[in-house]
């Protein structure tokens, strides 16, 4: 009775709930401290103290639940966020790329999962194949389809600088494409244009990074012939980074054909395959020697 009288003059609680709740414990203790007139006020004292100190601890406990439940809906909100402006920046640099590269074999269109960026490959002004690689513009970054030959190494390329840095990821991929169109052209060509000079079949395999075969620097005449051996060791390059030429012949090469061969090893690593025949071809053997040097 007493307690209610002291709330009726004092107002409205300052401070809240807790608060409130804690001044009228405060008193209750003080009352209860004091000589009190009978054991059953005593007792009713200690009740309502019990009472007021787990209506305490129950406030205190859901205002906790309450302000964790706050901090953990506002992080994932701000984790969206920064995705979503990470992805926004990707897309407008895919963009950017697509506009940047479109005069040197790079183009591309927006899709609705990202972009289809194509790849188109020449070699000394000859356009040659096109490649198309479908990307997923979402977090990470993913392709979702391609015609990039199984041989070369999409796979690798993308794992050192897809997430990191598209243009290099694109700038990679060109080299390893326009590499691979150009030893294929050479080969080719020297299949096509200048089987005359072969004395067997051109062996090589699907990178077009080994090649392998016979041939005599003349079509049809009594010269010796050679077997030469072009390897590719960097799938980015047109040119071999190593050449081999022997003497394939049972008859003992003239003093000259030690010489002869050291020119056509220079010509072979320095200059495509098809452009060395068509010096052979024009009698201009040594004057591109020469001219190497």
């Amino acid at each position: 009775m007493d307690l209610a009288n002291t709330s009726r003059q004092e107002g409205e609680p300052k401070g809240g709930v807790l608060a409130h709740l804690e001044r009228l414990e405060a008193r209750s203790r003080k009352k209860f401290e004091e000589p009190q007139g009978t054991p059953a006020a005593e007792s009713a004292l200690r009740s309502k103290i019990l009472q007021l100190r787990r209506l305490r601890d129950q406030l205190r406990a859901a205002v906790e639940r309450r302000g964790a439940r706050v901090e953990a809906s506002a992080e994932p909100d701000q984790a969206l966020q920064v995705s979503e402006q990470a992805l926004e920046r990707k897309w407008e640099d895919m963009k950017a790329i697509l506009q940047a590269y479109r005069f040197t074999g790079l183009s591309g269109k927006l899709t609705s999962r990202g972009v289809c960026v194509c790849i188109q490959t020449a070699f000394q002004g000859n356009l040659l194949d096109s490649y198309f690689v479908d990307l997923v513009i979402q977090k990470p970054l993913r392709i979702h389809h391609h015609s990039v030959p199984v041989f070369i190494p999409l796979e690798e390329i993308a794992a050192r600088s897809l997430q990191t840095d598209i243009r290099h990821f694109l700038f990679s991929l060109c080299e390893h494409l326009n590499a691979y169109a150009g030893r294929k052209y050479q080969a080719d060509r020297l299949q096509s244009d200048f089987a005359a000079f072969l004395a067997g079949p051109l062996q090589r395999n699907a990178l077009c990074n080994l090649l392998s075969f016979t041939y005599k620097a003349e079509p049809g005449g009594q010269a010796f012939p050679f077997c030469a051996r072009l390897l590719y060791k960097d799938l980015t390059v047109t040119l071999p980074t190593d050449v081999s030429v022997t003497y394939e012949g049972t008859d003992t090469p003239p003093p000259s054909w030690e010489e002869q061969r050291a020119s056509h090893e220079h010509l072979l690593r320095t200059k495509p395959l098809h452009r060395v025949f068509a010096a052979f071809a024009r009698g201009e053997e040594r004057l591109e020697l020469r001219l190497a040097y």
